[in-house]
């Protein structure tokens, strides 16, 4: 089976962080997106979606110190079903966002942060800056004066542009 989930959209909170028994960090909050679409009749119509997301671990601390209410930002993980016992007795349940990576999408202009808003990859490191391409010279090298052409290295990162206009917030 298959779960995979990418939403692309503006928190609807701020980041509330928590830390369980283990000393393992939880951050907890809400994405919403929306869908533009014309009725039958013509009219201009949104479609808003609002989810609840988890984020473990040291992203959970990056995520509070970097996001807060209206940021924009990509988040990539799967679907859960949670089910508790409300204090009323009567039993709840909800789906919601594990997320196991999430991408940053203000600008460094838009944030109230002093920080580096690059994309954070939640396995662990930043998202690594694009590196520097090796051009092949002629110049001679250490093996008798023949031509060592270096590789070239490229690394595209996909980006998804967002007009603030499809952004119900």
């Amino acid at each position: 089976m298959y779960n995979k989930v990418i939403m692309v959209g503006n928190l609807t909170r701020d980041i509330e962080l928590r830390y369980l028994p283990s000393g393992s960090a939880i951050a907890k909050s809400a994405i919403a997106t929306s869908f533009k679409y014309k009725s039958s009749t013509g009219e201009q119509k949104d479609e808003v979606c609002f989810l609840d997301f988890n984020i473990f671990g040291r992203s959970a601390e990056v995520a509070n110190q970097y996001l807060k209410k209206g940021s924009k930002v990509l988040l990539e993980g799967r679907l859960v079903f949670e089910q508790w016992t409300a204090q009323d007795g009567s039993t709840r349940s909800r789906h919601s966002l594990r997320v196991d990576s999430m991408k940053m999408l203000d600008s460094k202009g838009d944030s109230s942060s002093s920080g580096d808003n690059q994309g954070y990859n939640l396995q662990g490191s930043y998202n690594q800056p694009e590196q520097p391409q090796y051009n092949e010279s002629s110049s001679q090298g250490s093996y008798g004066g023949m031509n060592q052409a270096k590789p070239k290295v490229e690394q595209r990162i996909p980006e998804i542009d967002i007009d603030e206009d499809e952004i119900p917030f």
